[in-house]
């Protein structure tokens, strides 16, 4: 398949996407360019200023519900620091303790997240398995009662999430408890249970965290994710998780421009469970990325229509464009990964703008192919 000759620039503007010009259209647009490079380069100061303002006034244009009057109970509850806290002279007894307080989530912390083997004739392998990862893993521990000393905001920020849940969906079952617990490093980060949100902190310690830098963790966790391991992050991902309950994924082995799509109406439905976050965050993007986004809408759907990717459903070519990544190569350096979900939230933004009266739950139910042939998205 014939893909389009891109050049790349190394100021803020990505690239030029040229499929088939004479040599005078080429030599102006190139002019064009430099020219307007040269202005951004001298209004660069300004241009992030203006990211910055641009975010306040998307926010402040928003018809954000008024969702005040719905009661919310989230409870706080610190297992990371009661399971921290186990004597382990006798842990049999501890544990004992610790289950009156955690009924349910001890079990599914031991067996589901520490992976500890469950036969009722393992209790003393399983015993020494925990007092050997609390040896372990004590230090981060440590560390992490001086983060997250203070948890108020974050579990505010939540509650508001919960609440304008409750608005949109109100016979959904909310969770009545945020739980925190510090599980492996290669662990999940949230986890959604019969009644509680659990937010694993050993993923948000702050991206310098030290942990973070070693060889072994960025392994797993390069740079372009681990820079999101911060406390930032908890709220969107805690509301995350609520979304893949109300709507599983099942974007898988569908053509790119229907997983597009898919992906910009979930992220279109956390814009309204948390209007007042800032987009950076719940794309995941830099605030660089997102500015080249906009500014180079056009160009970016311009690739995918006249390269005719949009219907492709090679998994290998799709995950160019769907996975997380720290650039999507073709764009160049200061591009996002993941680039697929910001194109397929404007063609969602585009059509719900057209259908205002519909609500979060009919635009999830709706078929990609109405959402795209509406919107008729040509940036």
């Amino acid at each position: 398949m014939p893909f389009m000759c891109i050049h790349y620039w190394p100021l803020p503007l990505w690239f030029i996407v040229i499929k088939t010009v004479n040599k005078l259209s080429l030599a102006k647009q190139i002019q064009c360019l430099i020219v307007n490079c040269r202005q951004q380069y001298c209004m660069k100061n300004i241009a992030i200023g203006l990211i910055l303002l641009s975010l306040l006034i998307s926010c402040g244009s928003k018809k954000i519900p008024d969702v005040s009057g719905i009661k919310v109970d989230l409870q706080l509850q610190r297992f990371d620091k009661d399971f921290f806290a186990l004597g382990t002279s006798q842990i049999d007894q501890s544990l004992q303790q610790l289950h009156k307080k955690y009924p349910g989530f001890l079990q599914d912390f031991l067996f589901n997240i520490l992976a500890l083997p469950p036969q009722p004739d393992s209790n003393k392998v399983v015993e020494q398995l925990i007092i050997q990862y609390i040896q372990s893993y004590k230090p981060l521990s440590d560390s992490a009662e001086n983060v997250f000393a203070d948890m108020s905001a974050v579990q505010d920020e939540i509650t508001k999430g919960l609440q304008f849940v409750k608005y949109y969906y109100p016979d959904y079952k909310l969770p009545t408890k945020l739980v925190t617990f510090i599980g492996p490093i290669d662990s999940y980060g949230n986890i959604l249970t019969t009644d509680a949100l659990a937010v694993g902190l050993q993923l948000y310690m702050g991206n310098n965290f030290s942990v973070y830098k070693t060889d072994a963790v960025q392994e797993q966790y390069p740079a372009y994710i681990s820079r999101r391991f911060k406390k930032e992050y908890i709220g969107v991902n805690s509301i995350k998780t609520i979304i893949d309950d109300l709507y599983p994924n099942k974007a898988s082995g569908k053509s790119l421009l229907e997983q597009m799509i898919e992906s910009g109406k979930r992220l279109y439905l956390l814009d309204q469970l948390m209007p007042e976050t800032a987009d950076t965050i719940k794309t995941g993007y830099t605030a660089i990325q997102l500015e080249g986004c906009y500014k180079n809408e056009s160009t970016i759907w311009s690739f995918f229509v006249q390269n005719d990717l949009l219907y492709i459903t090679d998994p290998s070519a799709i995950r160019d464009y769907m996975n997380d990544a720290p650039k999507t190569q073709v764009f160049g350096e200061n591009s996002p990964g993941m680039i697929g979900q910001f194109v397929g939230w404007q063609i969602v933004k585009k059509w719900m703008a057209k259908n205002e009266s519909v609500k979060p739950d009919e635009l999830m139910k709706t078929d990609t192919k109405t959402i795209f042939e509406g919107a008729k998205y040509k940036p």
